[in-house]
């Protein structure tokens, strides 16, 4: 199973904001949203909040708009548009749930819920910092 970072979240209440911060002044690059298709969000599942994508060239910043309720309303503990999260990308996400329960980290399994081509899930470090871990899909 291989494991590699991806990208870093964080959230805002001004997502444009933040990107244009992180694209007019640091100078990273826009990635456009169609690189990143989302399932539509319905009442029960999923996420309909803003996002805007920046990166080096190489890793990825997904500016978020906060959103206190995605945990519930979608069933799961863990909620990754509270405070950000950072993320990795795996070859093999049902080893890496498997490691989890190995040892006995849980973990809120999201599915695609937020995303159509990654299935997502994510878990806090022994600080409570939220990690996500995706698999492409698809």
């Amino acid at each position: 199973m291989k494991l590699e970072f991806h990208h870093i979240n964080y959230v805002a209440e001004d997502v444009d904001r933040l990107h244009d911060f992180y694209t007019n002044i640091l100078g990273l690059a826009d990635i456009p949203m169609t690189t990143f298709p989302r399932p539509e969000a319905t009442s029960t599942s999923g996420y309909d909040g803003k996002i805007r994508f920046a990166t080096d060239g190489q890793m990825q910043m997904h500016l978020a708009t906060k959103d206190l309720t995605v945990a519930f309303k979608n069933g799961e503990v863990i909620n990754p548009v509270e405070r950000g999260h950072i993320a990795f990308r795996t070859d093999d996400i049902a080893a890496f749930k498997a490691l989890l329960d190995q040892h006995g980290i849980p973990y809120s399994d999201y599915g695609t819920a937020f995303a159509k081509e990654w299935h997502q899930v994510f878990f806090h470090d022994p600080e409570g910092n939220v990690i996500e871990v995706h698999q492409a899909v698809g």
